[in-house]
């Protein structure tokens, strides 16, 4: 019987029960896929991180992840949970380690200050599909809940990816942001017919100068009625911003901090920085605290 060291984590939050929740497994080796699945629909997180010992010179270990549903190739939150539970146990100094997930190998930075510690998340290449078409874009507006007077005309609706691919839909409103009650089967039916899975809504309207964007995350085709904090959402938003000419920048990095979770009661905040080569971007990180809700072992 194996003991699997177990951690629950909010991660882009310093407080219990805010930010977004994510099951650790940090000594996953020897767990087939099914009964990660089975672990991951018991945790009942939107996602959970499984750590493997490294398979090969080039990284320090490799990482997988589940919703209660299926299997995902990357997920913002649920790394810098895995990064900062693996941290904790551990009781790492500052360092880089180099993990091998579905996309790639990618640098995740843990840096020690004051005996806690902060992650930085690496993510894969940027990517941006072209705009939809009316008929997709009014089936998408109206499955959310939106009116086309809501949409933020400056902000094309598309598809933006950082491994993970999330639609991007700016709006007006950050009152009109909290208040949608989206049609969470038309947004599962829709996901079908454009080989996307989220759905993430943000708004400009700000009124902390910390604050660029608030948003909120929905991948009902996933199981997922509403994700709090999402890192492969804010993440991509950053070169989607900067593609787009949608926002001023000095130099080459973009750097801001969204919120998300406001409506749900899981508020957290995440840093998103781009690097920017010939005025598009080429590099983006997010980085985020973390809290320990609770550390188990389950024998399996």
């Amino acid at each position: 019987m194996k003991k699997l060291i177990t951690y629950q984590i909010d991660s882009f939050t310093k407080e219990k029960f805010k930010g977004n929740p994510a099951g650790v497994v940090v000594n996953a080796n020897g767990l087939n896929d099914y009964e990660m699945q089975q672990i991951a629909r018991e945790l009942n997180n939107s996602e959970t991180a499984f750590l493997f010992p490294p398979d090969s010179n080039d990284c320090n270990g490799v990482i997988r992840y589940f919703t209660p549903s299926t299997e995902v190739p990357i997920c913002g939150h649920a790394t810098i949970a895995a990064m900062y539970a693996k941290a904790v146990e551990e009781n790492l100094d500052s360092c880089v380690l180099k993990f091998k997930t579905k996309i790639g190998t990618l640098p995740f930075e843990i840096i020690k200050n004051n005996g806690d510690y902060q992650i930085v998340m690496t993510q894969g290449n940027f990517e941006l599909s072209p705009t939809f078409d009316n008929d997709i874009n009014n089936r998408m507006l109206t499955a959310l809940g939106l009116e086309e007077s809501d949409w933020d005309e400056k902000c094309p609706i598309q598809i933006a990816s950082t491994g993970h691919s999330k639609v991007m839909i700016g709006i007006k409103s950050r009152a009109k942001l909290n208040a949608l009650t989206p049609n969470y089967n038309a947004l599962a039916d829709l996901s079908k017919v454009i080989n996307c899975n989220g759905y993430f809504v943000f708004t400009f309207d700000s009124d902390d100068k910390d604050i660029l964007t608030y948003g909120r995350m929905f991948a009902p085709g996933i199981g997922i009625n509403e994700d709090p904090v999402t890192g492969n959402a804010n993440g991509p938003l950053g070169g989607y911003l900067i593609e787009n000419k949608i926002v001023d920048f000095n130099g080459n990095e973009f750097e801001f901090n969204g919120r998300q979770g406001e409506k749900i009661d899981r508020l957290g905040v995440i840093k998103v920085k781009v690097k920017i080569e010939d005025n598009k971007p080429s590099l983006i990180q997010i980085k985020g605290d973390a809290v320990v809700v609770f550390r188990t072992e389950i024998a399996i």
